[in-house]
């Protein structure tokens, strides 16, 4: 068996590497390196430095160029790291020149991930579907790869004639891809009949970037415990609540957060625990306000949306965290009655640009959760009217 190995250890000391391409400017990858940094952090280790270089095209063989290269061989000379991350995909040859070339561990932002991932896995479902992305991450760099990974047996019958190592390493990893695409599709039957079983309530996701606030906004709705925290990727599995507002019962669930340059294989490993989102008949899309590039993060949830034909559904957007985006944009000395009116202009700016279904709130200080409760309440009803109809004088 193949033991994919943690990538990221804690504490280590991380260098963080990005490349500024055609139709980029420095601003936006710095951004990304920020969010990299964050990713870093939750994987446990500390950025001490980042580089950037602006360049046409990638270097096909070490990904920068060859003079950035050794200007980060000198740093890593004058202050010693642990690993070096960059922040687009890397090729398995490349990884190779690169850790050669300055011997330190090298991943890119997709291992990483997938190592955030791993940590975070809890259930068995969420286990293999980490352990499925990974597999596919690791097939088409076999090649690259300068040392061979563990297999399971060796010796007599563990290889046909003339088939040389990374063929055998291709097919354990194919056949192990098989084997877990075959326990997802069990597991997902168990969940299908678990989800048919519920029986005719209105099913409500919470959708949105990760670290916006989605696991607190269904503790504070459903009054239940769900993990949250301050960290990417807090929520792996799918948590669902049945919560009941004025004697009207739906079901709220709470998704894995999306992020941008999000790996394909990994969308498409965790397709299945996205059911929820694509079932859902309505989706509170939670939005950090407080976040200088919301937007970009509402177009990426957007983009995510559309790649698993979820995009049709009526949706509120909730815009989490007032409190921190008041923090961060007025002043001590500003008056509260100019306070009140750029915050009044903006919420009639979202109001226009969602058709009145936008709500501002913060879920860690309590605020504004009536006025959530209360367009959930009209939204789920009008569904109830449209889908149950039978139901509504019990339910109303």
């Amino acid at each position: 068996m193949i033991d994919i190995k943690q990538q990221v250890n804690a504490e280590e000391k991380a260098l963080l590497v990005g490349v500024v391409q055609k139709n980029q400017d420095e601003q936006e990858v710095l951004e990304n390196l920020d969010e990299l940094a964050f990713l870093a952090e939750t994987a446990g280790a500390v950025t001490i430095k980042k580089f950037i270089q602006k360049l046409p095209q990638p270097n096909s063989k070490t990904f920068i160029g060859k003079g950035k290269l050794q200007e980060v061989g000198e740093y890593l000379k004058q202050h010693p790291a642990d690993i070096i991350i960059f922040d687009d995909e890397l090729s398995g040859s490349q990884i190779t020149n690169i850790e050669k070339a300055v011997d330190v561990k090298t991943i890119d932002r997709s291992d990483l991930i997938l190592d955030i991932f791993a940590r975070r896995a809890k259930t068995a479902r969420a286990k293999a579907q980490v352990e499925l992305a990974q597999y596919q991450y690791i097939l088409p760099r076999l090649r690259g790869m300068w040392k061979h990974l563990e297999r399971l047996g060796g010796g007599i019958g563990t290889r046909g004639p003339g088939e040389t190592e990374i063929e055998t390493d291709r097919r354990i990893v194919r056949d192990k891809i098989s084997l877990l695409r075959r326990r997802l599709q069990e597991i997902d039957k168990q969940s299908f009949t678990q989800r048919k079983e519920r029986g005719e309530f209105i099913r409500v996701s919470l959708v949105g970037y990760t670290n916006v606030g989605k696991s607190t906004i269904m503790n504070v709705l459903s009054k239940s415990d769900v993990f949250a925290e301050n960290k990417l990727f807090a929520t792996l599995d799918t948590t669902t609540r049945k919560v009941v507002f004025e004697n009207t019962p739906f079901l709220l669930s709470d998704t894995v957060g999306f992020i941008r340059k999000l790996p394909h294989h990994l969308i498409e490993s965790f397709k299945s625990t996205l059911d929820e989102v694509r079932e859902a008949d309505l989706l509170l899309h939670v939005v950090d306000i407080s976040h200088p590039k919301y937007e970009e993060q509402m177009a990426t949830v957007n983009k995510t949306l559309q790649e698993i034909a979820a995009f049709d559904k009526p949706v509120i957007t909730v815009f989490n965290k007032t409190d921190r985006y008041e923090e961060l944009t007025f002043d001590e000395w500003l008056e509260p009655e100019t306070k009140r009116e750029i915050l009044n202009q903006l919420e009639e700016r979202w109001q226009r640009a969602t058709g009145d279904k936008a709500v501002f709130i913060s879920a860690i200080e309590r605020k504004k959760i009536d006025k959530l409760r209360e367009c959930i309440l009209q939204n789920v009803r009008v569904l109830y009217k449209a889908r149950y109809p039978y139901k509504t004088d019990y339910f109303f």
